[in-house]
């Protein structure tokens, strides 16, 4: 409860030590005012946190379905995911009947995608994040199928995404299915040995940058990339708790991705 007024109270002390009764009186509206903000703030990310878990599982049930069969490797993805969420209890069950509703023929996903876009106040970093994690369950059994990327491109579309875009974003989630960001290997000698081709190429697609990109483009290519997926900013736009590991992981990837290159081109 106090925390609901604690700008007012802040504002009252501060306006009283400058003002007396006046200042305290200003500083009680100005607390007044910063209190509401956060409150706000708060609702907003509580209500685009279970937006995003929804979303997120329905989506995935949906994609799984495109392509037929629901396959086993794509549930136990689901499950995965699940697990590396810590969901447990009612929260498990909410994204377990998700991932059901979106099996449905007939579940309205375009609907459900505006609904999504317009509860993250359309947040690139936010939409982007989230079409990672659909990748993921696209990629879950090896090969992407046409029903798949059709689907893609419309999830894409209603999200704001060209289909340019989406390419990059395939290409991103692809690099990290084939472990670019495991960088450098160590040698038996204790020095490092240099990647192999399909590593590094990898590494280029994780940092969205043409191979043949200068030092400078490179480095900023690197830094866009870290400022997209940086877990603070995610979790101050929406982002669920549980999904902060993830983001964290996304980040490494794309350090090592960075380290690989920097490593072969001897950028200081």
């Amino acid at each position: 409860m106090l925390s609901h007024i604690k700008g007012k109270l802040i504002g009252f002390a501060f306006g009283f030590l400058i003002g007396n009764l006046p200042g305290a009186l200003l500083g009680l509206w100005l607390g007044h005012i910063v209190d509401k903000k956060l409150a706000n703030a708060w609702v907003f990310n509580k209500s685009a946190q279970s937006e995003f878990l929804y979303t997120t599982f329905a989506t995935m049930g949906h994609m799984a379905k495109s392509s037929g069969q629901v396959s086993s490797e794509e549930i136990r993805l689901a499950e995965q995911l699940m697990n590396q969420l810590r969901l447990q209890g009612e929260r498990r069950v909410q994204a377990q009947n998700a991932f059901r509703e979106g099996k449905s023929v007939d579940f309205p996903l375009q609907e459900t995608l505006r609904n999504f876009r317009a509860q993250v106040k359309d947040s690139r970093n936010l939409l982007r994040f989230f079409m990672e994690v659909q990748l993921q369950l696209a990629f879950a059994d090896g090969e992407l199928h046409p029903a798949e990327h059709r689907l893609l491109l419309m999830i894409a579309r209603e999200l704001g995404f060209s289909e340019s875009e989406l390419a990059r974003l395939l290409a991103f989630a692809e690099a990290q299915l084939n472990g670019a960001h495991q960088g450098f290997h160590n040698g038996t000698d204790g020095r490092q040995s240099q990647p192999s081709a399909d590593r590094l190429r990898d590494a280029y697609h994780i940092l969205e940058v043409a191979e043949d990109a200068s030092d400078t483009d490179v480095k900023r290519a690197y830094r866009r990339q870290m400022s997209k997926h940086h877990p603070d900013k995610l979790a101050s736009q929406g982002l669920p708790k549980e999904m902060m590991e993830m983001a964290k992981e996304k980040a490494q990837d794309i350090q090592q991705a960075w380290e690989t290159i920097k490593g072969v081109r001897q950028i200081k």
